[in-house]
């Protein structure tokens, strides 16, 4: 029997974010920081490594405004800008990746989350039983968990990482499944994108609610009959509606953003391994050099037999 086919999806910003902050200042014999890029690849080998993709997409973030900020002005707005010295490692990580014929995909007016998204059902279009993993350190793109679809969340560095499939998530969450986690986020909002949620909701409360009710349309419907909530919170919910149906929209991750994916090009494996290796020579990364050209033998002896 043949084993199903599998993509790798990179939410490359918020791997290189967690990069920069986790790993000391690596520098090149010239002086040049690259902890970012070495906090890349050495995440990036592992997820290969551990989940041998037939398939490989890169997403990454665009410094424009997208159509949450039309939506609203502050989205992200408290979210203090990165320094230089990340912005500038940006293009040697797309260096790399064109040396191993990984596409990137970045799109003005969307986020790397919403690529993501679209490549996910894109990739449940082309085969319906593909096994989607997206390597990320966001707890965001749990929302879109499925049977198909599981996130490789790094946790606490580059190399420290955890599978979530549907069963962990309603286990973080406390019975919430992955769908439920944008009306989650609705409810209590998220500072860290300043989405503004229901003020005086907090996670409890927001997990009760959507066990209670399932979605925040259906909370929403129940209002003005018996139910089961105390009046104080069903006051907060009722004069703050618009706001919780503004974080719902900011917090749902699009699955339609109009990109064109050819599945020839995505296929992981046709490169020429010297010049990644030259490259990782010429940055200094001599232990990502071995375990790389250790991960090429195994391949190459999986082959044999």
């Amino acid at each position: 029997m043949n084993k199903p086919k599998k993509i790798i999806i990179t939410d490359s910003n918020s791997i290189i974010h967690r990069a920069f902050h986790a790993l000391p200042p690596l520098t090149t014999k010239d002086g040049e920081l690259v902890n970012v890029v070495y906090g890349f690849f050495s995440a990036f080998l592992k997820a290969v490594q551990d989940f041998d993709p037939d398939f490989i997409a890169t997403c990454f973030d665009l410094p424009f405004p997208t159509f949450r900020h039309k939506k609203f002005k502050e989205y992200k707005a408290k979210r203090p800008p990165a320094p230089k010295e990340l912005y500038q490692q940006i293009p040697i990580v797309k260096k790399l990746l064109k040396t191993l014929k990984v596409p990137v995909f970045e799109k003005k007016g969307f986020e790397a989350d919403d690529l993501i998204g679209t490549i996910s059902n894109l990739s449940k279009e082309f085969n319906s039983k593909i096994e989607i993993i997206i390597l990320s350190g966001d707890l965001d793109l749990l929302q879109l968990v499925d049977k198909n679809v599981k996130v490789f969340l790094l946790r606490k560095g580059a190399n420290n990482s955890f599978l979530y499939d549907q069963e962990l998530v309603k286990e973080k969450y406390l019975g919430l499944l992955p769908n439920q986690l944008v009306d989650y986020r609705a409810l209590r909002g998220d500072p860290s994108d300043n989405i503004p949620g229901v003020t005086g909701i907090g996670e409890k409360t927001a997990i009760k609610l959507l066990n209670q009710f399932q979605n925040i349309e259906n909370l929403y419907n129940c209002l003005d009959k018996e139910v089961d909530i105390n009046e104080k919170l069903k006051e907060k919910l009722i004069q703050q509606k618009d706001k919780a149906f503004l974080s719902q929209y900011l917090a749902r991750i699009k699955k339609d953003v109009p990109i064109k994916i050819d599945y020839k090009e995505l296929e992981w494996g046709d490169y020429n391994e010297k010049d990644f290796i030259d490259c990782l020579e010429e940055l200094g990364f001599k232990s990502l050099v071995k375990r790389f050209q250790k991960m090429q033998e195994k391949n190459k002896l999986l082959k044999l037999w």
